[in-house]
């Protein structure tokens, strides 16, 4: 897009040409699977996340690798072990243009071009309950940066030892955050706790870290929805990619207001 916008600043092509040249740029079609969003990130500020699940592991290598073609890196989640043994093996056959980051925790997968570096717009805070929550709060992490977010963390503060709280708190008022995402399970109370303290918006995140009655994240969904503590947002069960948008969103949200 970038370069188009230039050749029609320069001249080189007129109006009619630019628009035709976009059109034709926005979309790109893989084979007979896929129809990758190259310019969503200008258009949304959040770009394409490629979802591993309901792919196979070849179509999930072919869209990856144009996507990050085009735009200089692809960020997929959710992926399965046999996707990234895919990925290696594309990413080597491309005679070492792109490099691969994978968490496992996160079971996500950036694919992107040596030396490619995301900018960082503003900062979000990232907070998990418990250790069994780091999964989910991981993929939240990842997506943020990718989004743009410096990411200042702190897991396994859960209210079971409430001080625990107290120290990263400070350290995310202090840091000025834009927006706040905590990651809880079991009953899921954290969020509607750090939403009454903090003056910026926060998003919870229900895992479905639980058992019996209300178990995998049932309890904890109910429990955010039905929060009294004003500016929480609620995003469904184990949604870390949802979350780290919308605080990211935030963040732009923030930088417009600053002028």
């Amino acid at each position: 897009m970038e370069k188009i916008l230039k050749r029609f600043a320069s001249g080189k092509i007129d109006i009619e040409e630019a628009c035709k040249e976009l059109k034709l740029e926005s979309v790109r079609k893989i084979k007979d699977f896929a129809r990758i969003d190259i310019n969503r990130s200008y258009r949304s500020g959040i770009p394409e996340i490629i979802l591993a699940e309901g792919k196979r592991s070849a179509e999930v290598a072919d869209i990856a690798m144009a996507l990050a073609a085009a735009n200089g890196f692809a960020l997929i989640s959710r992926v399965r072990e046999k996707d990234v043994e895919e990925l290696k093996k594309r990413v080597e056959a491309e005679t070492e243009e792109f490099e691969i980051d994978y968490n496992a925790v996160a079971k996500t997968v950036i694919v992107k071009k040596k030396g490619y570096e995301f900018e960082k717009i503003g900062k979000i805070g990232l907070i998990a309950a418990g250790t069994a929550d780091r999964p989910v709060a991981e993929e939240a992490r990842v997506v943020a940066e990718v989004c743009g977010c410096e990411v200042i963390k702190a897991y396994d503060v859960g209210i079971a030892g409430i001080h625990r709280l107290v120290e990263p708190l400070e350290e995310l008022v202090n840091a000025r955050v834009a927006a706040i995402v905590v990651v809880a399970g079991m009953e899921g109370a954290l969020p509607s706790v750090v939403a009454s303290l903090v003056d910026v918006p926060v998003i919870g995140v229900p895992t479905s870290v639980g058992y019996g009655l209300g178990g995998k994240g049932v309890a904890a969904l109910l429990s955010m929805l039905q929060s009294c503590s004003p500016g929480l947002a609620v995003v469904n069960i184990d949604n870390g990619v949802g979350a780290a948008t919308f605080a990211a969103k935030c963040v732009r949200i923030k930088i417009l207001k600053r002028g």
